[in-house]
Formats: structure tokens, C-alpha cells, sequence
């Protein structure tokens, strides 16, 4: 990219993350209702009441994606090639997730307009080939179709761990390995002085994936070390592949989080659960961007953690919605998105 490029990308990232939800303002969206909710984000679907709470949902979801698939497409304008790959191979999760849709639909002998109502709407440069795929009569010729196309590799694995195994689980584990591999190969393509920053913030990811997949394979799974090590990624920052290999040889729960390297044994110490290991490796990861998007001066590093930012609030805000669709108790939701903690009397803010 020309320093014209950064330029104008950096002024674009800094414009758009006023959009950004403050820790404040989510406290103050808690308390409003589905109407407020809907005229506030322009969500129409929540004010129609033909519709039932489900596909209220749904719709909701779906203008939400729309909002954040938009802001990649401004952001990834003014890239060069290496730095937008980077960016759509973030993106194509949500390409993966239409890919499990799809895959426990033909497991599951389930009609196409079943499965075409529980797919997300996605732009060209991240869907998939649907149509193609509703043909297919199975598993193994789904992947094979894909394998035409920009997720061969990671279409191969998973057919590979398919045919061989025959286990949906797996079949799903290796779609997960192979995103978030092919994600850290795309910063390995970056040079100059992108790379370092972004590399970093890939890193941090990285390090959030495999320290939940880490303890999710060996405890709540029962995985050998060698099966465990297999599904993670290396990652460039902490979690590199001779320290999970050793951390993957440890017995014990409290015994891997104290052997983690730091400052994640510090912030993990105490977890007693891997919920609870969860909400503070995602907040770690959290920080993270928030620290490259306001310090950083890689546009595309900044780019990537806004990106991440504005996922976490989409999330955040859904599941306000989704609470007073499912009418669930306002207590239930504030844990859900992060104003109280998991394990306190019900009504207990969350530490700051």
C-alpha cells in the first residue's frame, strides 16, 4: 500500500470507530426496550408484529451482519492484495458458519428451504457457491465442490478428516483448525512495516483460540495431549507450538492455567471454570485492539482490530435483543453480555 493508501485508511478507521459501543453506552442500551432498540439501529424487523420471535431474530441478525460486512467492504477498498486477502480471510467465518449449516443439513437428511432459512445473506467476495452445494447428494461432494474455489484447503482437510472418521465433530474441528490457519498464513504474507503489528494482533487472537480449545479438548472432551495438540494453531505471540505442546502434556486444569506463559497466568489464575477463562481471555483480547486501534499506526492492523470490535458489538447488542425476544430475565442477560459476572448473586455488576 502507498502511504496515500495508509493515509486515507487510517482516517477511515478512525472516522468509523465513533460507531464503536463505549462500556458505558451498553449498560445504557441494556435498559431500553425493543422499540427503542429498533428505532435507535434502524432494525424495522423488531417493530413488525406479523412476525414471530424467531424470525425477528433472525432478521435482526442478519441486518446486523449486513452492517459489519459493509464496513469491510469500505475498509478493504483502498488495500492492495496481500492486506485485503487478509481481511476477507477474517471475514470467511461467516462463510464457514453457512458451511455447518450445511453440512449438519445433509447429515440430517434436512430440505433445502430449511437449511436456505437458517443461512446467512453474505456479499459475493465471502459466500459460498449455494447452489452448487444444494446439489450435492453428500459430506464428501459438498467439500469436493468447495474444493474449486477459495477455501480448498480448508474444504481438503475437512473432507480428509471426514472420510477418515466418519464423526461430525471432528468434520467441524478440522473446518475450525484450518480458518484459523489459513487466517495466520495471510499475515505470514505481509511485508514491510504492516507486518509486525499485524502479525501481533493475529497473535492475540491466536492466543484466545488456544486457550479455550486447549482446555475444551482436554477436559471437557477427554482428548489425549496428542489429539489436543492437533487441533491448535500456533500462534507467533504466546502460544507458540513447543510451549502448547507442553502445556498440551500437563494433567490438571489449574495446572495448565498456572503453566501458561505470561501475563495469561496472571489474568487466569483462579478461573474456576472454562466460562470463566473464556470472558478473560476474551477481554484480553478485547484490549488488545482496543490498544492497536487507538495507538497503532498500521492502517491495516487498526483496520482488523476495529473489525473485531465491531463483531464483539454486534454480538453484545444481539443478545440485548434476543433476551426480551426470548423474554429471559434481565439478570440472565446482563451476564450474557459481560454487565455482570457468571458467578455472582443474580443482579451483581460486573468488575470494571
Amino acid at each position: 500500500m502507498t502511504n496515500t493508501d495508509q493515509a486515507y485508511l487510517n482516517t477511515r478507521v478512525t472516522a468509523m470507530s465513533v460507531q464503536l459501543l463505549a462500556a458505558t453506552e451498553l449498560a445504557e442500551l441494556a435498559r431500553l426496550d425493543l422499540t427503542a432498540l429498533a428505532e435507535r439501529f434502524q432494525l424495522e424487523a423488531l417493530l413488525d408484529e406479523q412476525l414471530r420471535p424467531r424470525t425477528k431474530a433472525r432478521a435482526v441478525e442478519q441486518t446486523l451482519l449486513h452492517l459489519l460486512l459493509a464496513d469491510l467492504a469500505v475498509l478493504t477498498r483502498p488495500m492492495a492484495a496481500a492486506e485485503r486477502g487478509l481481511l476477507l480471510a477474517w471475514a470467511r467465518k461467516y462463510a464457514l458458519f453457512n458451511l455447518k449449516t450445511l453440512i449438519r443439513g445433509k447429515l440430517h437428511e434436512l430440505d433445502q428451504g430449511e437449511i436456505r432459512e437458517n443461512l446467512y445473506e453474505l456479499p459475493a467476495r465471502v459466500r459460498l457457491p449455494h447452489q452448487e452445494l444444494y446439489r450435492a447428494e453428500n459430506v464428501p461432494e459438498l467439500l469436493r465442490v468447495l474444493e474449486r474455489g477459495p477455501l480448498r484447503l480448508i474444504a481438503r482437510q475437512a473432507r480428509e478428516s471426514y472420510e477418515q472418521r466418519r464423526d461430525a465433530f471432528v468434520l467441524e474441528a478440522a473446518v475450525d483448525q484450518r480458518y484459523y490457519a489459513e487466517l495466520a498464513r495471510q499475515g505470514t504474507l505481509l511485508r514491510g512495516s504492516e507486518a509486525p503489528a499485524i502479525q501481533n494482533l493475529i497473535g492475540a487472537v491466536l492466543d484466545r483460540v488456544n486457550v479455550l480449545w486447549l482446555l475444551r479438548f482436554r477436559f471437557s472432551f477427554g482428548f489425549s495431549p496428542s489429539e489436543a495438540f492437533y487441533q491448535l494453531v500456533p500462534s507467533k505471540r504466546l502460544l507458540h507450538r513447543d510451549r502448547l505442546l507442553t502445556l498440551a502434556n500437563i494433567d490438571g486444569f489449574d495446572e495448565v492455567l498456572a503453566a501458561m506463559p505470561p501475563p495469561l497466568d496472571t489474568m487466569l489464575a483462579g478461573s474456576p471454570s472454562l466460562i470463566e477463562v473464556q470472558r478473560r481471555v476474551g477481554a484480553m483480547l478485547i484490549d488488545e485492539c482496543r490498544r492497536t486501534l487507538k495507538r497503532g499506526r498500521s492502517g491495516v492492523a487498526r483496520a482488523l482490530a476495529y473489525l473485531i470490535l465491531r463483531e464483539h458489538d454486534v454480538h453484545q447488542l444481539y443478545a440485548l435483543i434476543q433476551g426480551q425476544l426470548l423474554g429471559l430475565p434481565q439478570d440472565v442477560v446482563h451476564i450474557a453480555v459481560g454487565l455482570a459476572d457468571p458467578h455472582c448473586p443474580s443482579g451483581i455488576r460486573a468488575a470494571a
